[in-house]
């Protein structure tokens, strides 16, 4: 990545329910521009080149009648099946990625790339830095159901369908702790300490 001159990138990725939005937007308070994977990933999937992709290489009908995707059924196959999710994920992937590339050629200064899945598509190679937001099993489960309006039981498998706390701590520059406490300190920390490196 260091043919793009004048940037500092950071990615921002951590386990589901943990508050990854919320550290994003610390982060943007403190003046880095978020590229948030979310928001292309919903509008890449009403790409025609992604939906004709997908419905070509998947088993599974996810689009619905008039070739838009089905959200729900898209979300109750992957985050059942590790190889339907890495099969989907496999195919979205490179669309997103390419979108994000192209808007970091016209950024400068302090980025964050917030993905939840950063490592997966192989986005952590993009950054100089890599931040992962941890919480505990119990505190995301309750979180995620509470967002998404889920059960408890269907927090559960969405959360063990991504990596677990084990695997951030191990591939991550900066762990932040999101179980209580001061979390904009938390983050205040680690961006003093990216800017003074």
């Amino acid at each position: 990545m260091r043919d793009i001159p004048n940037i500092s990138i950071t990615g921002l990725t951590g386990m589901s329910g943990a508050g990854k939005s919320t550290a994003a937007k610390l982060f943007s308070e403190n003046g880095f521009t978020v590229i948030d994977c979310d928001l292309i990933a919903r509008k890449v999937a009403q790409n025609k080149s992604f939906l004709k992709e997908l419905s070509e290489r998947f088993d599974e009908r996810l689009l619905n009648s008039d070739g838009t995707l089905d959200r729900k059924k898209t979300a109750e196959v992957v985050f059942k099946d590790k190889d339907k999710n890495k099969k989907y994920f496999g195919i979205i992937f490179p669309y997103i990625t390419y979108v994000i590339l192209d808007s970091l050629r016209s950024l400068t200064g302090d980025v964050i790339i917030d993905a939840p899945t950063l490592f997966e598509a192989k986005m952590d190679m993009l950054c100089d830095n890599v931040v992962s937001v941890v919480a505990s099993e119990q505190t995301c489960i309750k979180r995620i159901a509470a967002r998404d309006n889920l059960s408890e039981e269907q927090a559960k498998l969405r959360l063990s369908a991504q990596h677990g706390e084990k695997f951030f701590r191990e591939n991550s520059d900066f762990v932040i702790e999101n179980d209580g406490g001061d979390l904009s300190e938390k983050v205040d920390k680690i961006i003093r300490t990216i800017r003074n490196r």
